[in-house]
């Protein structure tokens, strides 16, 4: 696996991501990532665990409003 080194970037500190890095987290420059913390230590991933949840919670609420929601959308 390639390393990478934390180097300072202004008054913060941040790492470098090569290529393959990026194409794996299907992410871009300038793209938010999230830095979700784990038993096995820290993981970086395109993907926002707090709006999965929301959308689980969304689509709950619609599975049991189906109909109300469906005489709404008329």
């Amino acid at each position: 696996m390639p390393r990478t080194v934390i180097r300072k970037i202004g008054n913060s500190v941040g790492i470098l991501l090569t290529k393959e890095h990026l194409a794996h987290l299907q992410a871009e420059e300038g793209d938010e990532v999230f830095v979700i913390k784990t038993e096995e230590g820290l993981t970086i991933s395109a993907y926002d665990p707090d709006f999965a949840k929301q959308l689980d919670s969304a689509e709950k609420i619609m599975n049991k409003y189906k109909n109300a929601l469906h005489e709404l959308a008329k």
